[in-house]
């Protein structure tokens, strides 16, 4: 089954490479790039299975042994986040398709879609699988190469400018990433993983904290977590709706993914467990004030991208094993349900001419299906019973509160607030946009959705639903990662030669 390890990652840049030599022909590359990702989305739930039955599905890169050589690692925290992010792309995907995304026109003047979003899965995958840190490096390049251009794809003014505020963001936490990477090397003379599980805890307290203060740094930028998360706002409502779906419900996860696998991995014992409490009640409390200020639904969306991102870090302070099962679980959770309400605003858009909240109004009645697609994963964002995030939250919520202590107590405080707060502004949308008198942005509406841009959302809703129903063998699933993550013994002897110290 090693074998089956590298090819989330080939898969995707195989068919990168044939879909740029098939840019003059958009109905091959939309069928090259679809089997590619059903491909990827076969392998990752092959991969969880096994690791999950199995333990740590590892493949050394070239035959190089560990630690000298690349090695991918698919446990079931990896492989978990792999198949989830194959079913979101595989949607994205479809859904731009229905919208014509990537057609030769004026949305890309040159066939570019379908090679720079397969480059972007294979980066966001070998970060998800990446063995080492100079290889989860690589993987964030990768994926952020390929966000340049999708974030400016089509060339407006707009795009142009607030992509450029991304592109600094992104290349400034790159830098202190490859920074970090360098010091953690000159002090241990490794950059495996598994390896630095040990050595790092040989290091002189303050060495070791400098370490992780400098990763938690590069890493809270790509996450978006409060006070590093002013630049996501203004980036992503201006990109093709496709686009910020992909990016609000994958790029911050990796960033997440990041802070999860060296908190629990590399840095044990919850050193910075104030810190990250702090910092998770900011995130949530500030985002979810700035979401309910907003006017346009893609913004609305963004804060509250942001503001779930406070769920997570929550659970990694909490550094146990409950606490890191209801991150998992929620980060899960988040992917598929944030990527959802993007591809609704997109559809929102194409309705109704605009998702600026003054604009519109009366589409529950203008299109009845466009409003069963926002309520359902609205009321899962916000945390209504008995959907998967009421679920996610509770359990985080029980974590903190069987932590015990001043601190735990206040985040589950400005948990339950900011879920509170989520359901307002879930709802102060409905009543705007959904049910008061028709209110259209463009004279000329279309007089229906592309069927398969609704059946592309529909299928993501119906996945978060799905999330619901089997929310126990998924909370299985997240417990037995979670345990492995505190446990770091499976992962170790998954990679590691005994002898190699």
């Amino acid at each position: 089954m090693s074998a089956l390890v590298p090819l989330p990652v080939v898969v995707p840049l195989l068919g990168a490479a044939l879909t740029l030599l098939l840019s003059g022909r958009p109905r091959l590359q939309r069928w090259v790039s679809v089997l590619c990702l059903s491909s990827v989305l076969v392998v990752a739930a092959v991969l969880l299975v096994q690791a999950y039955r199995f333990g740590p599905v590892v493949v050394q890169v070239g035959g190089w042994p560990a630690p000298v050589g690349i090695v991918l690692v698919a446990d079931q925290l990896a492989a978990l986040m792999v198949l989830v992010s194959a079913a979101v792309t595989l949607c994205v995907l479809l859904y731009s398709i229905g919208q014509g995304r990537g057609e030769t026109g004026e949305t890309a003047p040159v066939s570019i879609f379908h090679p720079t979003y397969l480059v972007l899965t294979a980066g966001v995958t070998n970060a998800f699988l990446a063995g080492d840190l100079f290889n989860l490096f690589v993987g964030f390049e990768i994926l952020l190469a390929a966000s340049f251009v999708l974030i400016t794809l089509g060339g407006t003014e707009v795009r142009l400018r607030t992509g450029s505020t991304y592109v600094v963001v992104s290349i400034l936490s790159s830098l202190l990433f490859l920074s970090a990477v360098g010091l953690v090397y000159a002090a241990t003379g490794t950059v495996n993983m598994a390896q630095l599980a040990g050595r790092l805890d040989a290091l002189p307290s303050g060495v070791r904290m400098t370490l992780q203060l400098t990763l938690l740094l590069a890493f809270g930028i790509k996450a978006a977590v409060f006070p590093l998360s002013a630049w996501l706002p203004d980036s992503y409502p201006t990109a093709p709706a496709p686009v910020t779906a992909v990016f609000a419900g994958l790029l911050t996860k990796v960033g997440v993914y990041a802070i999860i696998r060296t908190e629990t991995l590399l840095f044990p014992g919850g050193q910075v467990a104030t810190l990250l409490m702090v910092v998770a009640g900011l995130t949530m409390v500030v985002g979810i004030l700035g979401a309910v200020a907003q006017s346009d639904l893609k913004r609305l969306l963004s804060f509250t991208l942001v503001s779930h991102i406070g769920y997570m870090i929550f659970g990694v302070a909490l550094s146990s094993v409950a606490g890191l099962s209801g991150a998992i679980f929620y980060v899960v959770h988040h992917i598929t349900i944030q990527t959802t309400l993007f591809l609704v605003a997109g559809l929102v858009e194409e309705r109704a001419g605009s998702t600026d909240l003054r604009r519109i109004g009366g589409l529950a009645r203008i299109a009845p299906m466009l409003g069963v697609l926002f309520f359902v994963p609205a009321m899962n964002l916000a945390g209504i019973p008995p959907f998967s995030g009421f679920l996610g939250k509770l359990g985080l919520l029980q974590a903190g509160v069987a932590a015990g202590g001043t601190l735990p107590a206040v985040l589950v405080a400005a948990g339950t607030l900011t879920s509170l707060l989520t359901l307002y502004a879930a709802s102060r949308v409905w009543n705007i946009a959904f049910w008061r008198e028709p209110r259209l942005a463009t004279a000329t509406p279309p007089a229906r959705l592309p069927g398969l841009m609704v059946g592309a959302t529909t299928a993501l809703v119906a996945l978060g639903v799905l999330f619901t129903l089997l929310a126990g063998p998924l909370f299985q699933v997240t417990a037995d990662a979670a345990t492995d993550l505190r446990e770091r013994t499976p992962y170790v002897r998954a990679v590691l030669p005994r002898d190699v110290p």
